[in-house]
């Protein structure tokens, strides 16, 4: 999870798309570590689950090309405080529905398939996201996607070597088994760039070196040690007031959707795979959505986006973890790496050496297709909707709603609607019109 560190401050500062949105990077990285480590805290000492937090990737790219325009296109001079007032806000509503149990009920009516579809479809997600990451897979106009047949690019020749290390290590069963993956990527990623000004210039004048992520992203570390940033330029600059009016009122609701179902899907999805449900149920879920709701408030009263748990919990899962004591070590490495934000850059700033992790842990969830009801097509096709939805959407979310929808409409029209409950229907409907009502509108901006 080291690279949200990085990736938060780029995102919300607009550095990582030449623009200036206002938010100090400093300010956001300090944000972006103290409210992980809070909210990591709560849900390990609450909850005790293995599950860490952070400001979640998708609500962020959100903050910045949706709320900040909104609220500067309404005419408040101050974008990025009326969208920082807007997450605080949702945040707050997250509470509570949370505290009153309309969550924990919505995360008990979803069945057994669904679950375990959800768990496949994230597993798909975050591999999917580590093969981009790494540049396995480019984007292509005619497919959209392609597979990058450089093949004497660096970033793919450590890409393969950590994940090919990984994988063996892990059907040998060493523990730590992603984490020497990442090692190797690491040592790899940093011989290769000693010896590329040594090869010969032929090698190195080829556009897949020249061009590579090695090449133009990598940098060996400066130093071991750095103060944090200041959190001043951001801390408590939250525009509520203005987050309140009628123009901003759609982009509070949506960011409540977005924090409300990417947080079932990551808790569903990582707890299925630690086996922590029981009886189709979640212990202690009430607990878990609430450590969510507290970190996304305290998150926007620091200076930073919605905060919610990460699918890459499931590498901690698979490496062991089953106890908020998982939890209490991410959550100090958070606060250490204010202090570590050199090194962490080195290995963060370049994705072929973590993506093999994301990769493995999807491989690893995609067991879970074998829980899933495949002979009841009312169970499997709503399932498999979810699994595909997911991964194609880039949303946990969408993919979810995509599912949900589709569960209430074939159980009803298959004539098997006493099966569910009320909620899934109203669930269904409210989903439906988020659709075409809101999401629709979302897009077009």
């Amino acid at each position: 999870m080291a690279y949200i560190v990085f990736v938060q401050p780029a995102v919300l500062s607009g550095k990582m798309f030449g623009i200036d949105t206002g938010l100090d990077f400093g300010a956001v990285t300090t944000a972006t570590c103290l409210s992980a480590a809070l909210a990591t805290a709560i849900m390990a000492l609450y909850a005790r689950y293995p599950i860490a937090q952070a400001p979640g990737m998708g609500e962020n790219f959100f903050f910045v090309f949706s709320a900040i325009p909104a609220a500067t296109a309404a005419g408040f001079a101050n974008g990025w405080q009326v969208a920082l007032g807007v997450v605080f806000v949702s945040g707050v509503l997250f509470l509570l529905l949370s505290l009153i149990g309309l969550r924990e009920l919505i995360f008990n009516s979803i069945s057994s398939s669904l679950k375990n579809g959800i768990a496949a479809g994230i597993g798909l997600f975050i591999a999917f996201i580590g093969l981009q990451q790494a540049s396995v897979i480019v984007k292509d106009p005619g497919t959209a996607v392609t597979m990058n047949t450089h093949f004497a690019s660096p970033d793919l020749i450590i890409y393969f070597v950590g994940v090919l290390t990984t994988a063996v290590l892990h059907a040998r069963r060493v523990r730590g088994s992603i984490l020497w993956g990442i090692v190797v990527a690491g040592v790899l990623a940093c011989l290769l760039k000693l010896t590329l000004p040594y090869m010969p210039a032929g090698f190195s004048a080829r556009p897949d070196v020249r061009d590579s992520m090695l090449v133009t992203r990598f940098e060996f570390a400066t130093g071991i040690v750095a103060p944090p940033p200041s959190l001043g330029p951001t801390f408590l600059k939250m525009d509520i007031a203005h987050a309140l009016r009628p123009t901003m009122l759609p982009f509070v609701f949506v960011f409540l959707f977005m924090l409300t179902f990417d947080a079932i899907g990551t808790l569903i999805g990582v707890c299925e795979q630690a086996g922590l449900m029981r009886e189709n149920k979640l212990p202690r879920a009430k607990q878990a959505m609430v450590s969510d709701a507290i970190g996304t408030v305290a998150g926007a009263a620091l200076g930073t986006s919605t905060v919610t748990s990460f699918v890459e919990s499931a590498a901690g899962v698979e490496a062991g973890g089953r106890t908020g004591l998982t939890g209490l070590v991410v959550a100090a490495l958070f606060l250490l790496a204010l202090f570590f934000s050199p090194v962490i850059a080195m290995i963060g700033a370049y994705p072929p050496v973590t993506a093999p992790a994301l990769t493995i842990v999807g491989a690893m969830m995609m067991q879970n297709v074998t829980k899933i009801d495949w002979k009841d097509y009312t169970e499997s096709i709503p399932a498999f909707l979810i699994i595909v939805g997911i991964p194609f959407s880039y949303s946990i979310a969408d993919g979810l709603a995509l599912g949900f929808i589709s569960y209430a409409v074939v159980k009803a029209l298959s004539g098997r609607g006493r099966e569910i409950g009320w909620l899934t229907y109203l669930l269904a409907i409210v989903l439906l019109l988020y659709f075409l009502f809101v999401r629709s509108q979302m897009g077009s901006r």
